[in-house]
Parts: structure tokens; C-alpha cells; sequence
């Protein structure tokens, strides 16, 4: 450990080097927690029935090809180590949407007893009893509706605050993503766990198989399409209810660190071709990314919407 220290430090650190192993410590520690806000959020709701099965199944697919495609190229083994991981939470998250899916639909297949006995109580029975012998009580009532749903119609101080203190929670977290993220690489610099990557590689042994190369061109097709599912979802339901706002802004904040610390590490021909796959995979996701965003602005939950309806 002591030579490894002694090797990391004998040359200076450049900027774009130091750069690059920030960003792509930032980039691991987004994947990390990636999926435990909408995890979270399931449990809370009690339900999945927010996030698309296409989505995550299309999205476990690319980790599953992702894998075999950085285990077949030998990248370093914490790239590999990470789509081990990536495939595992896929499979814990996509397990408790099943588990979500079945359970409540077992629920509403139980017979409800509530109409029956409705149907059962006689007419007058139903009527109510408040409201008997009292002149212009039902207009009183009816205004009094009238005015209530006039009121649920328009936007609520409260939810537009607790809309506003979710995003700024969301952007703390984020905060804490990034300072954790840095932290890790200071350490692994520190202590020699973190060593550059030279970028003037032999041509042989910047050969990537040609297997390989596909296997990361089918992963960044897969990525690139799991979203869309996800995307029409919220267009069709005009609601995002359900989604952990989190969970895409560490999966923008992902792969945005992710593309910027390889291209700072290096904007060389061969380099850049080695990566292309992963680099077409993680940036082009954030344009679908930022595309939920906005149906997050534009439907929130569908409350509004519903209470306009109402």
C-alpha cells in the first residue's frame, strides 16, 4: 500500500484528471442510492401502480447486458462490481412492484358488502334525517358544497409549500450526493486507492472486442428506451403521482457526472470510441430525464386536475 501511495503521488495531479475521478466518484455514490427514494416511496403508498413494469424491465435488461459487456471488455473490477449491483437492486425494486401489483389486486377482487346493504335499507331510510322539516336546509347544503368545491378547485397555499419543500429537500440530498461522492474520491486519492488512468494506452491493449462493443451498444439502447414507457405513462395518466421525484434527479445526476468524468479523463480518438457506448447510454438518458421533469411541473400528483374536474 505504502509503494501504491508513493506511485499515485510522484506525479503532480492534473486538473482534468483530478476532474474526472470527482465526477466519477459522484457518479457512483448517484447509483448507489438510486433506487432506495422510490423503493421508499412504494412502501409509503402502499402500491406501485405509478412506475411502469416496461420501464424497469427494459432498464434491467441494459444492466444485464451492461454487465456482460464491461466483464467482456475486462474493464476494472468496481465498474463490474457496480453492475452486480446495479442488476440486484433492479431485481429487489422490480420484486416489490409485483409484490405491490398482486397484493392490490387481489383487494379489489374481494366482493364489497357496502353496496349490498345500501340496497337493502329502504328509501326513506336513506334520506337525511337532518335535513327533514327544515325549510332550505338542502339549498343551504348545496351552497355549502357548492363553496367547498370552489375551494379544492383552486390551488392550495399548502401544497404549492409542500411542493416547494420537497424540491428543496430533493436538492439537499442531491447536495449531500455530491459531497459524499467528492469525499470518497479525497480519501481513495489519499490513501492510494485511487490511482489515474494513463491515457496513452498501447493500441493492443485498447482493443475493445467486438462482442463487447455490442453488448454496450445494445445496453445504451436498452437505457435509452426504458424511459419511454415511464413517459407515456405520465402523458396517458396526466399524473406522476406514485414516481419518487429523487429517483431521477440522482439518475439525471448520475449519469451527467458519469459523461463528464470520462470525457475529462480523456478526448482521445480511441478512448472516446471505447466509451461511446456507456457515453450515448448516460447522456442521452437526460434528455428523457428532464422530459419527466416536466410532466413532474406540468401533472404533479393529478390533484389539481382532479379537483378542476370535481
Amino acid at each position: 500500500m505504502q509503494n501504491m501511495t508513493a506511485l499515485a503521488h510522484a506525479a503532480p495531479l492534473t486538473a482534468h484528471e483530478a476532474l474526472s475521478g470527482v465526477f466519477g466518484s459522484i457518479s457512483l455514490a448517484s447509483w448507489i442510492f438510486l433506487l432506495v427514494p422510490q423503493l421508499i416511496e412504494n412502501y409509503k403508498q402502499g402500491s406501485a401502480e405509478g412506475i411502469s413494469l416496461a420501464f424497469l424491465a427494459v432498464w434491467f435488461i441494459g444492466d444485464i447486458t451492461n454487465l456482460a459487456g464491461a466483464a467482456w471488455a475486462g474493464l476494472v473490477p468496481t465498474v463490474i462490481a457496480l453492475a452486480v449491483y446495479f442488476c440486484f437492486a433492479d431485481l429487489i425494486l422490480i420484486s416489490q412492484c409485483i409484490y405491490y401489483n398482486v397484493k392490490n389486486a387481489r383487494k379489489s377482487r374481494k366482493p364489497s358488502t357496502r353496496s349490498e346493504d345500501n340496497a337493502e335499507q329502504p328509501l326513506l331510510g336513506r334520506r337525511d334525517s337532518s335535513n327533514m322539516g327544515l325549510p332550505g336546509s338542502h339549498r343551504r347544503r348545496s351552497s355549502a358544497l357548492s363553496r367547498r368545491r370552489r375551494a379544492s378547485s383552486l390551488p392550495s397555499l399548502t401544497e404549492e409549500g409542500s411542493a416547494r419543500n420537497e424540491w428543496v429537500k430533493n436538492t439537499l440530498s442531491l447536495i449531500g450526493v455530491c459531497v459524499v461522492g467528492a469525499a470518497g474520491w479525497a480519501i481513495a486519492w489519499k490513501t492510494g486507492v485511487w490511482i489515474p488512468t494513463p491515457t496513452t494506452d498501447d493500441a493492443a491493449e485498447g482493443e475493445t472486442p467486438l462482442g463487447a462493443s455490442i453488448l454496450g451498444y445494445a445496453s445504451a439502447i436498452c437505457y435509452l428506451g426504458a424511459r419511454i414507457p415511464q413517459i407515456i405513462k405520465n402523458q396517458k395518466d396526466r399524473s406522476c403521482e406514485g414516481l419518487s421525484l429523487l429517483f431521477f434527479m440522482l439518475s439525471l445526476l448520475g449519469n451527467a457526472t458519469y459523461g463528464a468524468g470520462i470525457l475529462f479523463h480523456s478526448v482521445e480518438r480511441e478512448y472516446f470510441l471505447t466509451n461511446l457506448p456507456w457515453l450515448i447510454g448516460s447522456l442521452g438518458t437526460i434528455v428523457e430525464d428532464v422530459t419527466i421533469f416536466i410532466q413532474f411541473r406540468t401533472f404533479g400528483n393529478g390533484e389539481k386536475s382532479s379537483a378542476v374536474d370535481a
